[in-house]
């Protein structure tokens, strides 16, 4: 199994931050959002926020007082509603047409 993470700008659709894991905790996301912050090519504009589902993931205390540490506000899709997070489905949906997840041996070569 993988998993991945990701932070999609919703005005270009351009994946800003990636994270891929061989398990699904915590750091999934955590390790996303510090990927943002991180990286050098984007200055965050004052006011930027995240969007995501209620997972447990994006409810965690964890996740949140990292948000207030890096001053990115938060906001949530509403529970049974998936078109709120619809920009990231769609990229979810489009992206299993272009990668053929199948013929990798192995995490590494999905990677």
């Amino acid at each position: 199994m993988a998993y991945l993470s990701t932070l999609l700008d919703a005005s270009t659709g351009e994946i800003l931050a990636h994270h891929f894991s061989d398990r699904i905790t915590l750091d999934l996301a955590t390790d996303t959002v510090e990927k943002l912050v991180k990286q050098k090519r984007l200055k965050l504009p004052k006011g930027a926020f995240i969007h995501s589902d209620q997972g447990s993931h994006y409810t965690s205390p964890t996740f949140q007082k990292l948000l207030k540490k890096y001053k990115l506000g938060q906001s949530m899709s509403r529970r049974g509603n998936c078109w709120d997070n619809a920009p990231q489905e769609s990229f979810f949906g489009h992206l299993k047409d272009y990668v053929d997840h199948l013929s990798c041996t192995g995490f590494e070569a999905l990677k």
